[in-house]
């Protein structure tokens, strides 16, 4: 399939030795099938989200409901064969349960009537008068609502239809807007019966809505602690390096700490009752195992790679100067942040309504519940990795975006005329031609991203000749085929994006073309830049502990009613997709100059009729950093030469 676009091809000059880049007709549409793919599954994906918005109802667990199918603070309509509901409950929104002290699931329903009552009462009340007192002062009705409260202290009927006595104060919380008892009694209770017959979805589903304001500050925290990384990283010197690295390693191990010390404090809370906490014990547990290993890890590496500070810094500075070309470049991660936003809001109003899918049945006395949808409500893996792929897919979007604009200015003759809108230019490329490139890349880096660390980390350590027992164990894994799989996998990275822009390739291909080309490099070079991609993940890794710290302050206030451990892993990984959003900016820019360093040297000799693209500062990086001189005829001392000199050769396949 062809498509009209623009690729840009090296065309000779009158003047000898002076090139400038200029448009082709024609571009192939690549990885159709797969943008074909994605068009699918996020048809599957709406179906979903409409029909759960349709047969759910986010409201009765974000207000709460009564027993009589009527949702706290809203206006309601009526279900037919139950006279008491459809009320307007607007000033009504919180759920009382008549019988506090007394509760029991009967058939996964809870016995108690549940009420919605304008205001809790803080104060005991012993008799059906101070009941009324209560309801006449504040307008709240603690009786059944066909019970007027005038006939409170006549009603024969007032025992069945009016709350056991004494009413324990109660007061106000987030969980489903419950009045929760404050005795000691009641409260042990209500919590242990109200949770831990709940199912584990509406367990994390209340824990996310208890604290949705805690998830929304830590998302504007996190954005700008990201906006400030940012701009530190703009301005980069060798001091701040060192000062990222130190607020690095102490916050790693502040929050590792942290966690250690929360799960010594779960285990030796002998109130530790609800299954809430529990299951908060074992995921402090998990997280402070994770914390642990990545710290170590995180902290080995830092020590490996602390004498290449000095040229790692340089390097970031030669990456700020290319930014500099496109400043535009730097609004890149805004539009990406506003579109994941937005995508991760529509996603936890799916996931609201697909744990609240269910239909109303009528049951004796006229109450109804809501029997949930069994089909819908295990559609959440399909929800989840659609969160995934989906935000995978941006920020693919916005790296190819970057590479694009950034390989126009690299390849550049006049410097004191760049290109016209880089951005935009690239933009169009990308909606144009490679949507189904990103649709593929986002899947297949993320599916094979743990898997490939882990092969090519095994295959390494076998290649290793030392000890017999390694050389027989590689030599099976020769024939189990274990180096060829790791080969593959090593092809599939960020790099396939930029190669794709400059080649204009399906995803696999160019995946294998920078691969090839990037071998070729001096692994000086190499290593340097993996030093500068490691600096920029120190970075991230620091919006993410700084947020981890908040929430976990934040969280553990209100940890008996509430499973916040999965509020707070769904913060830290957000936390890490904006950080990931703002700084794979420079992460990309520099991926991206040295596979153009490894297309230039491909292509070019730096003789007069064949000068570099590449800019004085970065070419004398080059030389600096790897003895250019020396090493750059023997290691193209095989290439072909381009003895027309008139158009940058694709990739080397």
């Amino acid at each position: 399939m062809q498509c009209l676009g623009a690729e840009y091809l090296v065309s000779a000059e009158k003047t000898p030795g002076q090139r400038e880049w200029r448009p082709q007709i024609y571009r192939k549409c690549t990885d159709t099938a797969w943008l074909v793919l994605f068009f699918l599954f996020w048809t599957g994906l709406v179906f979903i989200m409409g029909y759960s918005v349709v047969a759910g109802a986010a409201g009765r667990l974000l207000f709460g409901y009564d027993s009589f199918g009527n949702v706290c603070g809203k206006r309601n309509s009526p279900v037919e064969g139950a006279p008491l509901s459809g009320q307007d409950m607007t000033l009504k929104k919180h759920v009382f349960f008549m019988n506090a002290c007394d509760l029991e699931v009967k058939d996964r329903w809870l016995g108690p009537t549940a009420l919605c009552v304008s205001s809790c009462p803080e104060k005991q009340l012993d008799t059906l008068e101070e009941l009324q007192l209560f309801a006449d002062i504040n307008g709240s009705f603690l009786c059944v609502y066909s019970l007027n409260s005038f006939n409170y202290t006549q009603s024969p009927n007032a025992d069945t239809l009016c709350p056991r006595l004494p009413v324990p104060p109660s007061k106000p919380f987030p969980l489903f807007n419950r009045c929760i008892p404050q005795t000691p009694e009641c409260y042990s209770l209500y919590a242990s019966v109200l949770i831990n017959d709940a199912d584990a979805l509406h367990r994390i589903l209340s824990g996310i809505m208890a604290g949705r304001d805690t998830i929304l500050g830590l998302c504007v925290f996190t954005f700008a602690l990201s906006l400030a990384m940012m701009l530190t990283f703009r301005f980069i010197s060798t001091l701040l390096v060192h000062i990222i690295i130190s607020l690095v390693i102490l916050g790693l191990l502040f929050v590792c700490g942290v966690l250690w010390w929360l799960y010594y404090d779960y285990t030796n809370d002998l109130s530790t009752e609800l299954d809430t906490e529990r299951e908060n014990m074992k995921c402090m547990l998990a997280f402070a195992i994770i914390t642990t290993v990545v710290t170590v890890v995180l902290l080995v590496l830092i020590f490996t790679l602390r004498k290449r500070m000095k040229s790692t810094v340089e390097l970031l500075r030669i990456t700020n100067q290319a930014i500099s070309s496109c400043l535009s470049l730097l609004f890149q991660p805004l539009w990406t942040f506003a579109t994941l936003v937005f995508f991760w809001v529509l996603w936890v109003a799916v996931l609201l309504s697909l744990g609240t899918a269910g239909t109303a049945q009528v049951m004796e006395g006229g109450q109804v519940e809501y029997k949930p949808l069994s089909g819908i409500r295990f559609m959440w893996w399909y929800h989840l990795i659609g969160l995934v792929w989906t935000s995978e897919f941006v920020l693919a979007c916005q790296r190819m975006t970057t590479a694009g604009a950034v390989t126009a200015c690299y390849f550049n003759r006049n410097q004191n005329d760049p290109p016209a809108h880089p951005i935009l230019s690239s933009l169009s490329v990308l909606f144009c031609y490679h949507q189904g490139t990103v649709a593929k890349g986002s899947f297949l880096i993320t599916v094979t991203r743990i898997p490939r660390v882990i092969l090519m980390h095994v295959y390494n350590t076998l290649k290793d000749p030392h000890g017999a027992w390694s050389r027989g164990a590689f030599r099976c894994s020769s024939y189990c085929g274990l180096p060829c799989l790791a080969r593959h996998l090593h092809h599939l990275n960020q790099n396939a994006y930029t190669a794709a822009v400059i080649n204009g390739t399906d995803f696999c291909t160019s995946a294998k073309d920078a691969d090839k080309i990037m071998s070729k490099n001096s692994s000086h070079l190499t290593s340097v830049n993996c030093s500068g991609n490691f600096v920029i993940f120190l970075g991230k890794v620091l919006v993410v502990c700084f947020t981890v710290f908040g929430g976990l302050m934040a969280f553990n206030y209100n940890r008996a009613l509430q499973l916040w451990a999965i509020p707070l892993l769904l913060v830290a990984f957000f936390a890490y997709l904006v950080a990931h959003s703002f700084l794979s900016v420079f992460e990309t820019v520099l991926d991206t100059l040295f596979l153009c360093l490894a297309v230039d040297l491909e292509t070019n000799d730096g003789s007069p009729e064949k000068p570099y693209f590449m800019h004085p500062e970065f070419l004398s990086f080059v030389k600096r950093t790897n003895n250019f001189n020396n090493t750059r005829s023997q290691e193209h001392k095989d290439a072909l030469p381009n003895e027309e000199g008139t158009e940058l050769r694709p990739i080397v396949r």
